[in-house]
């Protein structure tokens, strides 16, 4: 670094860092601490999603180098029923799983916010579910669903003089009964966020409608849940990337059969997980991947715009 002499006879030190402005030196220093998350989402994430686009138009199995194929593996995901029924059954987590389980955090967490005795031990308790590990909680509710006299819920079922329910073992009764897992697990989640938004609301507002001579259902339906729009887009697609990417319940309560009976609760991340896995077709699975990743896409971005501030 050079120095120079000003005018006054003082020696200032000359050089490109002390020629730039106090915002382009903040912006500098801004881009320094960005670049190592920036390298690390380039790295781990970025690359990894560029590189299954490319490998969906290959085939390759481990152990030959990939070759390219085109869109075949599209082509064959097309006209693969398994494909269409695995599709049904990832959007019917979403499509029901979705809705049920916000109604439900809701309605707890906007009673849950009016108890004061014990309150933060009750909140904690809703809470304890989502801090479970996911296997751990799978195979608690697959005992539950066991036949009797193993399962609690068919030994219940046997006191009040009602027949016994296969569940998991049911083709009918499967997919609901892992998504009530599915939904039991991401309550207590649900229900804080719930809870942080009620508590943001002003209590000015409610005052202010209590004067007007507003009832509790006109409260509710003209000030909370307006003022409760971004914690409930925010948890709309929380929940559904969720569902849409749910494995952990089918993979673990179905162990004998992950999927079954007859696919009837396999996801689209399980079916990915059993083609790169089990069959070692990492072509045809990335194939699959990127239809997820374009499925998570468009939900999300059309919820976002469906549920936006107008």
């Amino acid at each position: 670094m050079t120095s120079a002499v000003s005018a006054s006879g003082t020696v200032e030190p000359s050089g490109t860092w002390n020629r730039l402005s106090i915002g382009q030196k903040r912006l500098i220093w801004v881009w320094t601490f960005l670049a190592l998350p920036v390298v690390f989402y380039v790295v781990i994430r970025f690359y990894p999603t560029v590189q299954a686009f490319w490998l969906s138009f290959t085939d390759w199995d481990l152990l030959r180098p990939a070759q390219f194929i085109g869109i075949e593996n599209y082509t064959k995901l097309y006209n693969d029923p398994l494909f269409w029924q695995v599709f049904r059954n990832t959007f019917a987590y979403l499509i029901i799983g979705t809705p049920i389980s916000l109604v439900i955090s809701f309605a707890v967490a906007y009673y849950l916010d009016r108890v004061r005795f014990m309150h933060g031990f009750i909140r904690a308790l809703y809470f304890l579910p989502f801090l479970t590990t996911a296997a751990a909680m799978a195979w608690v509710w697959r005992w539950f669903y066991q036949p009797p006299p193993i399962g609690i819920i068919n030994g219940f079922l046997g006191v009040t003089g009602l027949p016994a329910q296969p569940f998991l073992r049911s083709t009918e009764q499967a997919l609901p009964a892992i998504m009530v897992t599915a939904i039991w697990a991401g309550l207590g989640f649900q229900i804080i966020i719930f809870m942080a938004g009620l508590r943001a609301i002003p209590q000015t507002y409610y005052e202010a409608a209590r004067i007007d001579g507003l009832g509790e259902w006109a409260i509710l339906r003209k000030i909370t849940l307006p003022l409760l729009k971004p914690t409930t887009v925010f948890l709309v697609v929380f929940s559904s990337i969720g569902f849409l990417r749910i494995f952990d319940q089918v993979y673990n309560m179905t162990s004998n059969d992950p999927g079954g009976p007859l696919n009837t609760t396999k996801p689209l991340v399980l079916m990915i997980y059993q083609t790169a896995f089990s069959s070692f077709n990492m072509g045809y699975a990335a194939a699959q991947t990127v239809v997820l990743f374009t499925i998570l896409l468009i939900v999300s971005l059309l919820q976002l715009w469906v549920l936006r501030t107008r």
